[in-house]
C-alpha cells in the first residue's frame, strides 16, 4: 500500500431516514373525515326538518363517535404519526 491510501474504511455518518409523506392518505384519516361529513348532513337534516332536533343531536354524536373511531385506528397503526 502507498501512503495515500488507507487500510481502515471510511465510515459514513448519515441522517436518518425520513418518514414517509403521505399527506393524511391513511385508513384512520379517511374514516375520520367520512364520518365527520356523514355526521354533518344528518345534523343538518335535522336543522332543516322542523322539530327533529333529536336528529341534530345524533349528527353531533357521529361526529365525535368518527373522531374517536379515528383516534383508535391511528393507535392501531393504521393513522400518521
Amino acid at each position: 500500500m502507498t501512503e495515500n491510501q488507507s487500510a481502515a474504511t471510511e465510515v459514513a455518518y448519515l441522517p436518518e431516514a425520513a418518514p414517509p409523506h403521505n399527506h393524511g392518505h391513511t385508513v384512520a384519516a379517511w374514516v375520520t373525515m367520512t364520518g365527520i361529513m356523514v355526521g354533518a348532513l344528518v345534523s343538518t337534516a335535522g336543522v332543516v326538518v322542523d322539530g327533529a332536533f333529536w336528529l341534530f343531536w345524533a349528527g353531533l354524536v357521529v361526529c365525535a363517535g368518527s373522531l374517536v373511531v379515528g383516534g383508535v385506528l391511528r393507535g392501531m397503526g393504521l393513522g400518521q404519526r
